[in-house]
């Protein structure tokens, strides 16, 4: 079968632009920002929205390339066509197995951390079964049709959207005098140690943890293929991710700075609650307890989603088993939800039983995985560009090219030098490596084994491709 450059008619566009405007609003929202910007506070100080912002520069700067090439060429695959595109049948296998594996350990992740959460409410029922259960609900909602998904995902990330608005308004009501007893002051910033407590280079260490709380920007333009108007909605979604990153994350967090004390924000619990404590809402530990609930299970719904996409674009192309490309009436790879499903099963039994070893090393393998992907992304715009642009494809434009998108590879470089230097980050780096080196390796046994078969044998053109 060849290369799927365009739409494949096997999916339903039924997604509508309120699922995906909801989706790029909303999607990046999760536990990473609401508990995990404990640590970055902790760590750089009052100054943390810098690093916040330094980072969703990068990310809109990486998006921005990525909506380019989905503009000129929609497709199912996204950035692993396009990396086929530009680098060869290796790149497209590469990208695209790395980004199905990060995504499903990704989602046996969040269904533990969804038992842990619910399992604090009914603690007679075990964390793995919650885990499990959760893991049913949303691989039902994925076979039902991406409409379903695209549905979910709506209410999923409009929750999250009102969850942070609300938030901001109150906290904003609260800094500006207009919230009864207010005692904020803009001390904070300063008066504990100064702006940069812990020095300037903590607020650069910190990228390398906030870009993966910002994971998930892309999926947006893995499902506008599968959209009425997949070019306007790639546009609506890249243009929409610098609004969000600065609102969302760069001035929650700010708030949170003027607020309360860098030093009272522990590692591990949430600012936005003691925040809200700080100002006296009752109930926000709840309230916020469900919110991340909500947080998790929209992780599930999607990383379900792209893994399963992901898989049908491979099994397409020869490079995953066939019958996992095969889609039901209402347009669903079954196969390959279920495939992707499995794993995430196979991921929490294996949390259950090995939880400080095993599935310990599947999340540090996992980790800086992501940073190859944008690499790739950077690399596959950085030579599409000229020849799309002479075929006049291009509708959408990344700015300052080339000397931007080399900017950005080059950062995206310094953030992987980074993680190897730092003793509590090298690990994760190293065991991302071993990944993507196992990755290449299949890539190489499938190349041998396919090449060998065919050999002497009546190779059709879209075949000859998948062995070039």
């Amino acid at each position: 079968m060849p290369l799927q450059t365009e739409h494949d008619p096997r999916l339903k566009r039924s997604l509508k632009t309120r699922h995906l405007t909801m989706i790029s609003l909303g999607g990046v929202i999760g536990a990473g920002l609401f508990v995990g910007s404990s640590a970055i506070i902790n760590s750089a100080g009052p100054g943390a929205f810098i690093t916040y912002a330094i980072t969703g520069v990068l990310v809109m700067l990486i998006m921005r390339m990525l909506g380019e090439m989905a503009s000129a060429r929609p497709t199912t695959g996204s950035f692993t066509d396009y990396s086929r595109m530009a680098l060869g049948n290796w790149a497209g296998f590469s990208t695209g197995w790395m980004y199905w594996y990060f995504w499903v350990i990704v989602v046996g992740f969040e269904a533990v951390v969804g038992g842990q959460i619910i399992n604090g409410w009914f603690p007679i029922v075990p964390v793995w079964a919650i885990s499990l259960a959760l893991m049913v609900v949303m691989t039902v909602v994925n076979l039902l049709s991406v409409g379903s998904f695209g549905e979910a995902e709506y209410w999923f990330a409009g929750i999250k959207v009102v969850a942070i608005v609300v938030f901001l308004a109150i906290a904003g009501m609260y800094i500006s005098g207009f919230w009864p007893d207010s005692k904020a002051s803009f001390s904070n910033l300063t008066a504990h140690g100064g702006f940069f407590p812990n020095g300037i280079a903590t607020l650069f260490s910190g990228v390398v943890v906030v870009i993966f709380s910002m994971t998930g920007v892309e999926v947006a333009t893995i499902a506008a293929a599968e959209s009425a108007e997949p070019v306007h909605n790639v546009r609506r979604a890249v243009n929409t991710v610098m609004f969000r990153i600065m609102t969302f994350f760069v001035l929650s967090v700010f708030l949170i700075a003027v607020i309360q004390p860098w030093n009272t924000v522990v590692p591990g619990k949430s600012p936005f609650v003691t925040t809200l404590d700080t100002i006296g809402i009752p109930g926000s530990g709840t309230m916020l307890t469900g919110i991340i609930l909500v947080a998790v299970l929209s992780v599930l719904n999607a990383g379900l989603y792209t893994s399963s996409r992901l898989l049908f674009v491979l099994s397409s192309n020869g490079e995953a088993p066939r019958w996992i490309a095969q889609v039901n009436r209402r347009g669903v790879p079954v196969r390959g939800v279920l495939a992707s499903t499995v794993v995430g099963y196979v991921c929490v039994v294996i949390a259950a039983l090995w939880p400080d070893t095993v599935f310990q090393f599947l999340i540090n393998s996992s980790g800086a995985v992501i940073l190859f992907v944008y690499l790739m992304i950077c690399v596959s715009q950085i030579r599409l560009r000229r020849y799309w642009e002479q075929e006049g494809l291009l509708k959408f434009r990344m700015w300052g090219h080339p000397w931007l998108p080399l900017l950005v590879t080059g950062a995206l470089a310094a953030v992987l030098i980074s993680m190897a230097v730092d003793p509590s980050t090298r690990a994760s780096l190293l065991q991302s490596l071993f990944a993507v080196a196992v990755i290449l390796a299949a890539f190489g046994v499938l190349r041998f084994v396919r090449s060998g078969s065919l050999r002497g044998a009546h190779v059709p053109a879209g075949e000859r491709k998948l062995v070039s």
